[in-house]
């Protein structure tokens, strides 16, 4: 099992490595988080809903992700409730004290699936969550050592020395810990370190002879891993991020405050010329080749705030002045004339008038749409590459949007699930400028993003081509990152561990 000293000190890339390297080994893996509270989401080929970090990590295992793997899903709805997704399917909206209340019937889902796993595999890699050292949490505990005492693992703890503490995190986590979950905790994992091993060897050395615990290696700062982030938090390290160059294309994603599967852009971060940028203020949409308007799991109250703070207004006049503009899923909504929530689903707002940019208007009802689907291009715009069938993605929303004024959809499903389809996706603007679709990983396909990139570039004057392309979560990111772990851990303690 592999457990943090915090949030977002990379859990989910050391669990994926792992699935990488007990993979290369022969052994058949599979990843395991009984408790995901994200809003990027993936869809099973069964139709279930779970954590983007967990379908991730069965990539890395090179298995075909289940909902076993990440039985419940906790989507923030706001400061005190959640959408709660247990084994793929939504339960409700739940506040925190009615979550609690269910905890010990959502233990026998998590024994039942780690069950489950742990009798079609060889090794399963376990992911916690936060820190095993919340005191106030740990009697309701489902997701850290109740789930290393369910399993009888060993845990790496890891802790991000790129933020500083590290050291104090390591020991401070302990000292919180009772002795019988301390002594579960294997050895200590150094992340993100950029600076000279020797320097650091006085640090682990007081680590060893204060812990008794080892320390199984130092991970270097992997520039560039293009493989998907968990959550939010990892936009934090993006703000600030440099303006395009006068060669470059500048792609603006607004950063809505509830916004939800954001790695849907993280594939075109990594093309050669290409500058994302998440934005949260008006003025910063001047010059941007490209406006996105990206997932939310609160679209009308992310709507008001698109209004409160100038930020429809400016994307509007984009727009009007002939600018590109996209919208995903919640974004693609909003870009529409009117959003009704008339069963409260989402918020406490019934509806609410789009930006104006889309003839569509979309009503949220109580069923999810949860699918894996196939699907091409409708129409020409900047996103139709001519290419049939070439579409691969998914779908995870609860509002269903219908044309109005006549408007044309932007792509046609052929298939969802694995079923033969022929349903209308989106809306294009009639000049072709503003699209918008409910189909989320568009960019993982090199498609997509070789017609999205040549008609921007077209736009700017610039060459056709940037050399070189890149994929998200392609396998030789994971063979790249499995071979710096290996070069940089204790390598017969890892494999001892598994019986190896």
């Amino acid at each position: 099992m592999v457990q943090g000293t915090a949030s977002s000190v990379g859990k989910s890339i050391v669990t994926a490595a792992l699935c990488r390297i007990f993979h290369q080994e022969g052994l058949r893996v599979a990843p395991f988080k009984s408790q995901n509270m994200a809003l990027n989401a993936f869809v099973t080929p069964d139709g279930g809903e779970i954590g983007r970090a967990q379908a991730v990590q069965a990539m890395a295992a090179r298995v075909v992700p289940t909902v076993d793997m990440n039985p419940i899903l906790l989507k923030p709805e706001g400061d005190a409730r959640s959408q709660v997704v247990v084994l793929g399917k939504p339960i409700g909206s739940l506040g925190a004290v009615e979550y609690h209340a269910r905890k010990p019937e959502l233990r026998e889902i998590v024994a039942g699936s780690l069950s489950r796993l742990r009798a079609s595999h060889d090794v399963v890699v376990i992911e916690g969550a936060g820190s095993p050292a919340e005191i106030n949490l740990k009697s309701r505990d489902i997701v850290n050592m109740f789930v290393a005492g369910l399993a009888d693992a060993p845990v790496l703890l890891v802790g991000d020395i790129d933020r500083g503490g590290v050291f104090a995190a390591f020991i401070g986590t302990l000292e919180l810990l009772e002795p019988k979950e301390r002594a579960r905790v294997a050895a200590f994992v150094v992340n993100k370190f950029r600076g000279d091993l020797e320097l650091l060897a006085p640090g682990l050395d007081f680590l060893r002879e204060r812990t008794g615990v080892p320390v199984l290696g130092v991970l270097p700062y992997v520039q560039r891993l293009r493989v998907a982030d968990e959550d939010s938090v990892s936009l934090d390290d993006r703000r600030g991020r440099r303006r395009a160059g006068p060669a470059e294309l500048d792609i603006a994603v607004v950063r809505l405050p509830r916004i939800s599967n954001y790695d849907d852009f993280q594939p075109l971060e990594h093309e050669p010329g290409v500058v994302v940028r998440f934005v949260e203020h008006a003025n910063e949409l001047v010059g941007a080749d490209l406006v996105v308007l990206p997932g939310t799991k609160s679209t009308l109250p992310d709507l008001a705030w698109l209004r409160q703070t100038g930020i429809g207004a400016a994307i509007v006049e984009h727009a009007r002045r002939g600018g590109l503009v996209l919208g995903v899923c919640g974004g693609c909504q909003m870009l529409g004339t009117t959003i009704a929530d008339p069963h409260r689903i989402e918020s406490d707002d019934e509806r609410g008038e789009g930006l104006g940019l889309l003839g569509i208007a979309t009503e949220f009802g109580r069923e999810k749409r949860v699918t894996q689907l196939r699907a091409r291009a409708a129409r020409r715009s900047f996103l139709d590459s001519g290419e049939t069938d070439a579409i691969v993605g998914y779908e995870i929303h609860m509002g269903r949007i219908s044309r109005v004024l006549g408007s044309e959809g932007a792509f046609v499903i052929t298939r969802r699930n694995g079923r033969a389809d022929d349903d209308v996706d989106g809306a294009v603007s009639a000049d072709g400028a503003v699209v918008g679709t409910m189909i989320h990983g568009i960019f993982e396909n090199e498609c997509a993003r070789r017609t999205l990139l040549v008609s921007l570039r077209s736009r700017r004057g610039l060459p056709a081509k940037a050399a070189g392309s890149a994929h998200v979560c392609a396998p030789d990111e994971f063979d790249r990152l499995a071979e710096t772990v290996r070069a940089n851990v204790d390598m017969k303690m890892l494999l001892g561990w598994i019986g190896r």
